[in-house]
């Protein structure tokens, strides 16, 4: 009988408590974030992905760690485990993540799937580079790093073709990270901290965030007149994070959260850098519309980085009051793939897939699909 394949599992408990509150990150906040009434979700992302492989359970193992860093999922989902790592604290730390990653790895793990951001990426990548093959299930508020799948969905399906067998080919992707607090100051300062070898699926993937300019003087400045030549008297506008929207606040002369979500009224600002419950508050029950944007190269609408627009937030203003704005070099960056939602809940994925119009210039449309159609 041939032997299991060896599943490591890691999870960062605390990856992406910043999101929903409007901290821009997780490293260093855990307290504040909790003080303001984030809800740990790492853990429920990694039995998301998990949950792919009840299937083919007999087929595998999981070599975890104890408690909220993996072993409690694996109780959860009545998997085989074995916990090879004790975090030395409680909450846990970087240094339990690398260490845990060296003892898994030197265990004979054929992956290491791990649920976290960017700094539990760097983490992994300082522990164990150059020895075993990763692949991250998005949990963090930003995700520039190119070893994480599109979402937990896909990460799981992407680790059932390994555990089933099926050829699947690898490649070298970049580790990537960000200064946290310079990005809470509205500055993004990316560097790359090194590569790991991740199964090569564009399907199930993520690309690297492409840096620089996302569009053109020009092309930004048509797009925002149309914008602000279409808002409606007494509808609330939230307005998404990213430059394409700056644009926007720029045109109505309002002050703009770059790296935040606001709330605008009557060409007024009436809210700035909110929570998801504030903006749940804000939307529910009242005229209300979404401006946002994509993130250029990855092509994420959701769940990269404006966490604050939450399941509950999304629903409440409703797929039709969603106008997506972007340069059509931005959609040409994609390559034909689609645009993407990674909300957290899966339901509310499927509910948003299909042709989207998106906005690219002054009175200027492109329908252009948003989510992966399920081949199953």
């Amino acid at each position: 009988m041939a032997s299991r394949f060896q599943l490591g599992l890691i999870i960062n408990p605390l990856a992406g408590l910043g999101g929903s509150v409007g901290l821009k990150g997780s490293d260093g906040q855990a307290q504040q974030a909790m003080a303001l009434g984030a809800v740990p979700q790492a853990m429920n992302r990694a039995k998301t992905a998990l949950e792919a492989l009840l299937e083919q359970r007999d087929k595998f193992e999981v070599l975890t760690v104890a408690g909220d860093m993996g072993e409690n999922v694996c109780i959860e989902l009545g998997l085989t485990y074995k916990v090879l790592y004790q975090p030395q604290s409680s909450p846990s730390t970087a240094q339990d993540t690398e260490a845990a990653a060296k003892a898994l790895c030197q265990q004979g793990a054929d992956l290491l799937l791990f649920a976290g951001g960017d700094g539990t990426a760097r983490n992994i990548c300082a522990a164990v580079a150059e020895h075993t093959t990763v692949l991250g299930i998005p949990a963090g508020v930003k995700i520039h790093s190119g070893v994480y799948a599109i979402s937990p969905q896909a990460a799981g399906k992407l680790v059932a073709k390994l555990v089933a067998g099926e050829l699947v080919s690898l490649s070298e992707a970049p580790v990537m990270d960000i200064d946290e607090q310079a990005f809470r100051s509205g500055v993004v300062k990316a560097r790359r901290f090194g590569e790991m070898r991740i199964p090569a699926q564009l399907r199930y993937v993520q690309s690297v965030k492409m840096g620089g300019r996302e569009s053109e003087e020009l092309v930004l400045a048509d797009l925002a007149a149309y914008v602000v030549s279409q808002l409606e008297e007494n509808v609330r506008y939230v307005m998404g994070s990213g430059s394409t929207v700056a644009a926007v606040m720029a045109e109505l002369g309002l002050d703009n959260t770059l790296l935040g979500v606001d709330v605008i009224e009557n060409g007024q600002l009436i809210a700035s850098d909110v929570t998801a419950m504030q903006l749940a508050d804000l939307v529910t029950d009242y005229p209300s519309k979404l401006i946002i944007t994509l993130i250029g190269g990855q092509g994420h609408v959701f769940g990269r980085g404006n966490q604050q627009l939450s399941p509950d937030v999304i629903r409440a203003l409703g797929r039709d009051n969603i106008l997506l704005i972007a340069s059509k070099a931005k959609l040409q960056q994609l390559d034909g793939r689609p645009l993407l939602a990674d909300t957290g809940e899966v339901e509310l994925d499927k509910l948003l897939t299909g042709l989207i119009n998106v906005l690219t210039g002054y009175n200027d449309y492109v329908m252009y699909r948003l989510g992966y159609e399920d081949e199953e």
